[in-house]
């Protein structure tokens, strides 16, 4: 009895000092604190890797409390206790979860990638814990089946018909055994899909090609004095030169170098990422994603993973999809067929008889524009200094929208590269917070994106501002010579903006369906349209100034850009579609895939008639839209396309209209941008643009008509 005694009381004082740990811990953990920073921006320089995952784990605790109490409401389901309760539950984990996943991709390291592998299962078993409860399920069943009795505003409609699907979707409809597979299959998702992206960026970060004076041939100055920077910071003496497999890297050194041998080798090493038989090979795991996500489609009743996912999207299965592909690919293969005859000859007159391979296209497509536009990248650079690019895309927000964007130092930054602005608007009320993270570095992904730290929100009376952030990678400025970008980076840049325009000129009630919050297939539109103003000759007047001069871009200038703009578009559509069949390839097995990941690509680049010229923009080992996340862009990356008849369409709106015509722009803004997820995507385009697309027009654009 005394030793039973001594037990007990040992155990509670054990109790108390475990308790009185974890509350010291929290009350240092800057996640269960209220942010006193201006307007709410996460205190990066507070928060340590070592805070992440307790708050990870009383996250998921304290949101599970909260869905329990709503499932165990023992009143009648009402859209204010089911639905808009649980729109309410998870700051914590939100908050967390935010912040941590943004640095992953952002400025990760070892410690935070160590965390992602293990809490990523945890959050994938977290998701299931709330959307397989069958009482929970229950409620928004009953609410969804009265809806037409409930007198909800439209978006309180919406709202309710995602969480009704998204618990469908997700397997509350099976039964226990069915469910008890399904959180299965969902772990396995989440760890393969995480290996899957760390062993990108290895690869993309393992990869250097050492170079001394006598193999710079060819290459501008601006070029050799990046790769002597790599070196120097690579710890290589002052005689060596590196370049990378990343892009800032690689596409002006395959461009102007003319060792034909260096071109293929840093291109190889840039296609054969993930594909090198070694620690971060990614051939196994691309396959495995493949296959469970069939059979988890084929546990839910769908005939393909691809059947499962465009259920959610414009193109609702993928008979569409491979419909706007097929209707676009035989114009695109033939000229990129044109181009790539072109380039021959060309080389052919240089004596140089060989067939144009990946790492020739880049060389030839430049020396082509030069002879026959009389057009060089290097003349156009000088004026697309990435600060004028940004102030680029500040104007044309402002003349649209009446937007400001002033830069502040006292906001908090997660990176000294990070710079920080408040945006109002034309009232000049405040509307958001935006960070921009322009310079590529080792410790961020590859690629640009857009992503908000904060979702905007306006529930009952409590107005919620975003916080919003975009990210690249372009080249850092070194010494005197500042960031200057290719046509391609500018348009990147003004796309990425697009993304944060939808995110901080949202005016929705509910978060999870406010900003970017759309269907795949339609994300994309309000980015691509933005690329349509950054070589308009008024548009370039406003922001493309010469570095050094001062002086405005010139019109002889802006006419070869124009003149060249449908030069070398074969090439741009073929490389993208192709990923975007090999992407449908896999994801449309009915059967799981026996054979290794080459064979299974080399396949289905036969089957499309695939020129050995071009390689797909992503080939399997390092196609990150399609594997590095349980779903992500996985049957989606033809998005881009869809999106692009309609961005194609939308712009001639403003073509008609007048490039700055502030009709049209309240139009977009009230119908497009402010909307969120609130409506069917279609339906917004039409209430903007008065009739659907037109697909003509992106076959006009691209000179394919």
């Amino acid at each position: 009895m005394k030793k039973l005694l001594y037990l007990m009381i040992a155990g509670v004082l054990f109790s108390c000092q475990t308790q009185s740990e974890n509350n010291e811990m929290q009350l240092e953990n800057p996640f269960y604190q209220e942010w006193d920073t201006p307007y709410g921006v996460p205190p990066f320089d507070q928060i340590k890797d070592e805070h992440y995952m307790q708050a990870f784990e009383d996250g998921m605790a304290e949101q599970i409390k909260e869905v329990e109490t709503i499932a165990n409401n023992e009143g009648a389901p009402t859209f204010e206790n089911t639905i808009e309760a649980f729109e309410k539950s998870g700051d914590l984990l939100n908050k967390v979860s935010n912040v941590f996943f943004n640095l992953t991709s952002a400025n990760t390291n070892d410690s935070l990638q160590g965390i992602s592998r293990e809490i990523s299962p945890k959050l994938s078993a977290h998701g299931d814990n709330i959307f397989l409860n069958a009482s929970f399920y229950g409620k928004v069943r009953t609410l969804y089946d009265q809806r037409s009795e409930l007198n909800l505003t439209v978006e309180q409609n919406k709202l309710l018909e995602n969480y009704h699907t998204r618990f469908v979707r997700a397997g509350a409809a099976l039964n226990d055994e069915q469910k008890t597979k399904m959180r299965e299959l969902n772990s396995q998702l989440s760890s393969l899909s995480v290996s899957f992206g760390e062993n990108v960026l290895a690869e993309t970060n393992k990869f250097e090609m050492v170079l001394t004076a006598d193999d710079l041939d060819g290459l501008p100055e601006s070029v050799i004095n990046a790769g002597a920077d790599a070196a120097k910071e690579r710890g290589y003496d002052s005689t060596k030169y590196v370049f990378t497999t990343h892009r800032p890297s690689l596409y002006p050194f395959i461009t102007y170098s003319t060792r034909r041998d260096l071109r293929e080798q840093l291109k190889k090493g840039y296609i054969n990422r993930g594909d090198n038989d070694d620690e971060n090979d990614n051939k196994a795991l691309s396959v495995q994603l493949a296959n469970v996500r069939l059979e988890k489609a084929k546990l839910l009743g769908y005939a393909t993973w691809a059947d499962y996912v465009l259920t959610q999207r414009m193109l609702d299965n993928p008979d569409k999809v491979y419909n706007l592909l097929d209707k676009v690919w035989p114009a695109a293969i033939q000229a990129a067929k044109n181009e790539r005859d072109m380039m021959k000859t060309m080389a052919v007159k240089e004596g140089n008889d060989i067939n144009i391979m990946p790492w020739d296209w880049w060389h030839y497509a430049e020396k082509i524009k030069m002879s026959k536009y009389n057009l060089d990248e290097n003349e156009i650079r000088p004026y697309l200094k990435v600060d004028n690019v940004i102030n680029g895309t500040f104007t044309l927000a402002n003349k649209l929208f009446g937007m400001t964007f002033e830069e502040q130092t006292n906001i908090p930054k997660y990176h000294e590269d990070v710079r920080t602005y408040t945006v109002k608007n034309e009232k000049g009320e405040l509307i958001g917070i935006y960070l921009s993270d322009w310079f590529y570095r080792t410790s961020k992904r590859g690629g640009a994106w857009m992503n908000t730290y904060r979702s905007q929100s306006n529930m009952n009376g409590n107005k919620v501002i975003p916080i919003v952030t975009n990210v690249g990678n372009f080249t850092k400025p070194t010494g005197d010579t500042p960031s200057l970008l290719s046509q391609d980076e500018a348009s990147t840049l003004f796309h990425e903006f697009g993304h944060a325009l939808h995110g901080l000129l949202s005016e929705c009630t509910y978060p999870s369906i406010s900003g970017t919050a759309t269907p795949r297939d339609f994300v994309e539109f309000p980015s691509q349209v933005m690329e349509n103003w950054v070589f308009e000759p008024e548009m370039l007047a406003l922001y493309a100034f010469h570095y050094e001069t001062g002086e405005v871009m010139p019109t002889e200038l802006v006419n070869k850009i124009k003149n060249a703009g449908q030069f070398n578009q074969g090439f741009g559509t073929v490389e993208y579609m192709a990923a975007s069949y090999l992407d449908m390839a896999y994801h449309s097995v009915t059967e799981p895939i026996t054979m290794n990941a080459d064979d299974f690509e080399k396949a289905a680049m036969d089957k499309i008639g695939m020129i050995d010229a071009i390689v797909p923009r992503y080939r399997t080992g390092y196609f990150q839209h399609a594997f590095s996340s349980p779903e992500g862009y996985s049957a989606g990356y033809y998005s881009y396309l869809n999106s692009e008849v309609m961005d194609a369409d939308a712009f001639g709106a403003f073509k008609e209209n007048g490039l700055f015509d502030k009709e049209t722009a309240n139009a977009y803004r009230e119908h497009i941008l402010s909307k969120g997820g609130t409506r069917d995507a279609m339906e917004m385009y039409v209430n903007f643009r008065g009739r659907e697309p037109k697909f003509e027009a992106i076959l006009e654009r691209r000179g394919f008509n």
